[in-house]
C-alpha cells in the first residue's frame, strides 16, 4: 500500500502529507492547492508532525516490511518547513519504523512566566519490531526504548502531559494470534500497563482521537478472513484511558477501519475502507 499516509496541520491554512512513495506535499491555503516539497525514493513517510511553521517532524516504516523501501532511518527532522530534511540522531536500542508521531506542548514556569517545554514522542511500528523514540528538550536529544515486551506493533500514541500517555497496539505479530491492545503510561513511558485488549482474533488498533481529556476512541481492524465474523467495533474510554468499552460500529464484513476524528466528546467519524461513519447526534449508533 502507497497511499496518503498521514496529514498534519499547524494552523486552518497551513499543512503537510505524506505517503509511502517518499513524497512529502504542502499547502499554503487550506489544501486547495498542494505541492511537492520533497521526494526520496525507497523511503515509506508514515507519520508527520509539526512544532511550528519550520520544525517538523516525519516517520520511515523502514524496511522488511513493504516492497521497496530500502530506507533504515526511521525519523527525520526538518527546521526549514519542510524543504530539507535530516535523521535524527538518538541514544539507545535501534528502532526499524515509525507509525505515528505526537508533539506535545507542556507548560511550566520559567522564572516567573508561563513557558513550553515541546515532548516529540515517535513510536511504530506496524509488522514489527515495537519501539519508541523520545525528546523531552524540543528535539535537542532522543533516546529510544525497545516496546517488545508489551507489544508487537504500536500504530499511535498519544500524551496528555509528560508523564501520562496511550498507545494504540496489536498484542502479537502473528495475525492470526494478534489482539487489539491499548496499553497506558503514567511515569512518561518508563513502565506500561494493560488497559485492553480485544477476545478476537486477527484484530489490532489502528488510530486514537481524545475530543476532551477523559473521553477518547480508537479504530479496531478485524483481518478475520471468515465472512461471518463481520461485526465490527471501536473502544470508548470515559475516564481518560483507564477503562475501555467496546462499542459496535456495523456489522459489515468489508469494513476495515483506519482514522477516527471526534469534535466533541459524542459527535465524530470512523475513515473506513469501504465506507466512512459518523455519529448521529443525541444518539448511541452511526451512519
Amino acid at each position: 500500500m502507497h497511499g496518503d499516509d498521514d496529514i498534519f496541520f499547524i494552523d486552518e491554512n497551513l499543512g503537510w502529507y505524506v505517503n509511502g512513495l517518499g513524497q512529502i506535499f504542502k499547502t499554503y491555503n487550506g489544501g486547495e492547492l498542494w505541492t511537492e516539497v520533497y521526494k526520496q525514493p525507497g523511503t515509506f513517510f508514515r507519520c508527520i508532525g509539526f512544532v511550528d511553521s519550520l520544525n517538523g517532524y516525519v516517520g520511515n516504516i523502514g524496511t522488511d516490511y513493504f516492497p521497496g523501501v530500502t530506507d533504515t532511518i526511521p525519523l527525520y527532522q526538518t527546521k526549514d518547513g519542510g524543504k530539507s530534511w535530516h535523521p535524527v540522531s538518538y541514544s539507545g536500542p535501534y528502532i526499524k519504523g515509525i507509525c505515528a508521531i505526537d508533539i506535545l506542548k507542556i507548560p511550566f514556569i520559567n522564572s516567573g512566566l508561563l513557558d513550553y517545554k515541546i515532548q516529540i514522542v515517535a513510536a511504530g511500528r506496524v509488522g514489527a519490531p515495537a519501539g519508541i523514540i523520545k525528546s523531552i528538550d524540543g528535539g535537542n536529544s532522543f533516546q529510544s526504548m525497545e516496546m517488545n515486551a508489551n507489544c508487537s506493533f504500536i500504530l499511535d500514541v498519544k500524551f496528555f502531559n509528560a508523564n501520562e500517555g496511550i498507545i494504540c497496539a496489536a498484542s502479537n505479530d502473528d495475525l492470526e494470534k494478534t489482539n487489539a491492545l491499548i496499553l497506558m503510561t503514567k511515569d512518561g513511558g518508563k513502565t506500561w500497563q494493560n488497559k485492553y485488549q480485544s477476545k478476537r482474533n486477527y484484530e489490532l488498533t489502528w488510530k486514537c482521537a481524545f475530543p476532551s481529556r477523559n473521553t477518547g476512541y480508537v479504530t479496531i481492524q478485524s483481518y478475520n478472513p471468515d465472512s461471518l465474523i463481520n461485526l465490527r467495533y471501536i473502544a470508548k474510554t470515559t475516564d481518560g484511558g483507564e477503562t475501555w468499552n467496546e462499542i459496535l460500529l456495523n456489522n459489515d464484513f468489508s469494513c476495515r477501519e483506519f482514522g477516527v476524528g471526534f469534535v466533541t466528546d459524542n459527535y465524530g467519524w470512523v475513515g473506513g475502507m469501504s465506507n466512512s461513519y459518523e455519529t448521529i447526534k443525541k444518539k448511541k449508533n452511526w451512519r
